[in-house]
């Protein structure tokens, strides 16, 4: 091997780390500065696949490197999104957005949305052009082996420093150094224009971080909030989550809330057992204790902030050796238990993004399907009651919420309306002799209940299965405009034209590794480590299928993209409820089978197709667009649910074989 090939191959390393990193990176940051993009939560990915797609374009058509001016536009970045908060507006009507009351600030989205949808395409530009030229100095297969054992690393490094709490400015610093050790800046203009932007970056970042209020948990920017500074009359902490009000302390045990959920227990004995989802911040456990539970299991998802609850609390409830603590996601935690508990609270959670993306952001729907309502009901013991509240904020909501408690108990919950239609509490027992309620708080339901939702469309906040116009809206947009950038970096499009097989291919993956994602957060849970899990899963199956290729020429493509459908098709007629019963480690084994299977058969014949052709910027950049049209095509979830992406893949597979006929033949 020769040092100028080894130079090669860790540069690639280096720069493929720094750009996975960098795209994790903005989507942890900017969504935790920037509100509405919790709830458009993709976008920074897809204007990641375009970027990349652009720079391998550009190197096709200019010699001139990009990679210099990536200190410059990250720094600007990170200026704007610091000096310029923007702010949620939409509420109420049929779609619900968390954080919608709060006051907006700054410039509206529309402005600030596209500012930053172009400025990360442009950062990954000239990043994805710094690869895009070194690509093109090794073999195809070599390069993009190389290419996928950098993102890998880049995957991994960056879910190990969410674990452990690392803040914006830790991350600001590796990609400062990873860029002037790539860059290798030696005249006075260039160090100027390295070093400046990425000083400003690193301490502009270093400001933030040093807010002792703010804490980087593995899904959120966390912010807490003294809260006798905001007129309580308890002592404690509050959390705001991404700007949005997470959860307040108090001390008091007989707030209407809490003590509405013992007041409708026909059974006025202390329960023996007592389950609380969302226990956050210890106030439900605090008043379990009072109301004299034997015993309590406690299931927050985040570490972070149940230690925040835990050492904010004034009544220290997480002290007492009654309460058991689980960090887990609350669906998993009851598909992986056999227990039967007295009394079951929903507490307070809620779901802050309506989409799944590929943000760190948690996805708690799948507490509110009627698939969870069911596992509600069978793991209640005789004469157990289920209970939950929050600030619906619609009445429709909670009518939905009623619903499916009715479908699943098989009478209906009592409904008491603490304020309005905004704040309820909704109590169901194993049977109806179970629940005290007054006459007056029997829920009915109209013609205008909505449906209870299922695990395969998890969105109850929207409130009719349909994609809302202000999405369909911002998605044209961007596809419009990113077609438009597309031709004036690239060129015409005769280039592209060749490898509208590799474009379909790249539309089709990216719904594959939304509906594994959505599919492994039922069955295990939607923790960071779940999501590391899939994430490193889909490139291990992409790097496996990589080196397999490189070794074996597979000369009918014919055969795997007949598996492939199989694949697919198996995929989309098993049920994922039905992997729910299935013991923890078959239950891994087989999703992983399910998931992985599909991943690996695409990429064997992305690699096969990929090897022989004597454009790879070309082509790449035709994959790498095409995910980006998949990450706007993975909206369609809205309305046809996640398991349906499968088929919606497999029309795209089958157009790529057909666009690519002439590679089914049997190779010379």
């Amino acid at each position: 091997m020769s040092s100028t090939s080894s130079r090669l191959r860790v540069r690639l390393v280096l720069l493929c780390f720094l750009m996975l990193f960098s795209e994790l990176a903005l989507i942890r940051w900017l969504g935790g500065n920037v509100l509405y993009l919790s709830y458009f939560s993709n976008i920074v990915l897809l204007g990641s696949f375009l970027g990349i797609g652009l720079g391998f374009l550009w190197s096709h058509r200019s010699e001139h490197e990009l990679l210099p001016y990536t200190p410059l536009v990250f720094g600007l970045l990170i200026l704007f999104v610091h000096n310029v908060p923007v702010n949620v507006r939409a509420t109420g009507g049929d779609l619900i957005f968390f954080g919608g009351e709060l006051k907006p600030s700054g410039p509206p989205r529309e402005v600030a949305l596209p500012i930053i949808f172009f400025t990360v395409a442009a950062i990954l530009a000239c990043i994805g052009n710094g690869i895009a030229i070194t690509f093109k100095k090794l073999k195809n297969l070599e390069a993009y082996q190389f290419d996928l054992i950098g993102s890998i690393l880049g995957i991994a490094f960056f879910t190990v420093l969410s674990f452990l709490g690392a803040t914006p400015v830790v991350w600001g610093t590796i990609v400062a150094a990873i860029l002037i050790y790539t860059i290798r800046p030696r005249q006075l203009r260039q160090i100027a224009l390295t070093l400046i932007p990425l000083l400003i970056m690193v301490v502009t970042l270093g400001i933030e971080s040093r807010d002792s209020n703010v804490i980087w948990t593995p899904y959120y920017k966390a912010q807490t909030l003294d809260v006798a500074g905001l007129g309580a009359d308890d002592v404690g902490v509050g959390v705001l989550v991404n700007g949005v009000p997470h959860w307040f302390q108090t001390a008091k045990y007989d707030l209407p809330i809490y003590q509405t959920v013992y007041e409708r227990r026909t059974n006025k004995a202390p329960a023996n057992d007592l389950l609380i989802i969302g226990a956050g911040s210890g106030n439900d456990v605090s008043v379990g204790l009072y109301e004299g539970a034997a015993h309590i299991d406690a299931v927050e998802i985040d570490r972070r902030l149940f230690e925040v609850a835990r050492d904010g609390h004034a009544n220290r409830p997480y002290d007492d050796p009654r309460v058991d603590v689980h960090i887990n996601d609350g669906r998993a935690y009851l598909e992986q238990s056999n227990k039967q508990w007295d009394l079951m609270i929903l507490a307070l959670p809620d779901s802050l993004t309506l989409v799944q993306g590929a943000s760190s952001i948690r996805l708690e729907s799948y507490l509110f399907t009627q698939e969870a309502a069911d596992s509600y009901r069978q793991h209640l013991s005789e004469n157990g009651v289920f209970s939950m509240y929050n600030l619906y904020r619609e009445s429709w909501l909670v009518d939905r919420y009623a619903a499916t408690l009715e479908a699943a108990f098989g009478h209906p919950p009592c409904v008491s309306k603490l304020d309005g239609a905004a704040l309820a509490v909704l109590t169901i027992g194993v049977s109806p002799n179970d629940v005290t309620c007054p006459a007056d708080d029997v829920w009915a339901s109209t013609s205008a209940t909505p449906d209870p939702v299922r695990d395969n469309r998890p969105f109850p906040y929207l409130r009719n299965p349909s994609i809302p116009s202000f999405y369909l809206v911002a998605l044209a947009l961007i596809l419009f405009m990113s077609l438009l950038l597309v031709r004036v970096v690239g060129g015409p499009l005769t280039g592209m034209r060749s490898h509208l097989d590799l474009f379909f291919m790249g539309v089709a993956f990216l719904l594959l590794e939304t509906k594994n994602v959505v599919q492994f957060a039922l069955l295990f849970g939607t923790t960071w480590l779940v999501n590391a899990l899939v994430f490193g899963g889909v490139m291990l199956s992409v790097l496996l299928a990589v080196i397999i290729s490189q070794r074996v020429v597979i000369k009918k493509l014919l055969i795997p993209y007949v598996l492939l459908g199989i694949a697919i098709v198996v995929g989309w007629l098993i049920p994922q409820s039905s992997l729910l019963s299935l013991g923890l480690p078959l239950r891994l084994l087989t999703a992983c089978a399910i998931a992985f299977a599909p991943i690996f058969l695409a990429n064997i014949i992305f690699a096969q197709r990929f090897r022989d052709t004597s454009d790879s910027a070309n082509a790449f950049a035709a994959n790498l667009i095409g995910a980006m049209v998949g990450g706007v095509l993975e909206y369609s979830s809205l309305l046809i649910g996640y398991r349906n992406l499968l088929i919606v893949a497999l029309l795209l597979y089958i157009a790529a074989g057909y666009s690519g006929r002439r590679h089914l033949r049997p190779a010379i």
